[in-house]
């Protein structure tokens, strides 16, 4: 596992996903500006923790699926199901 190349990645990521950018939430009196939700991401020396969720090992197939879609420099295809119109 390339840690270098996937926090390379991450940062680039993050950039496309608007980091940093407020989006305009229209509330019933008007307006405000709202920064995207953050996707929390651990790498520890043995695995992952993505969200709130359980630890995921290196070498569980998901994980090392998650993190290829990383290396490769696309969001992981695993969240297609959670945010269908992207992040």
């Amino acid at each position: 596992i390339d840690f270098d190349l996937i926090l390379e990645n991450v940062k680039d990521l993050n950039a496309l996903a608007g980091e940093g950018v407020s989006q305009i939430e229209h509330t019933p009196g008007g307006a405000r500006l709202r920064q995207p939700e953050p996707l929390p991401l651990t790498l520890y020396q043995n695995g992952i923790v993505m969200f709130n969720g359980p630890f995921r090992p290196y070498e569980d197939p998901s994980t090392q699926q998650c993190l290829q879609d990383i290396m490769d420099g696309y969001f992981p295809s695993e969240l297609q199901m959670r945010y269908p119109d992207g992040i």
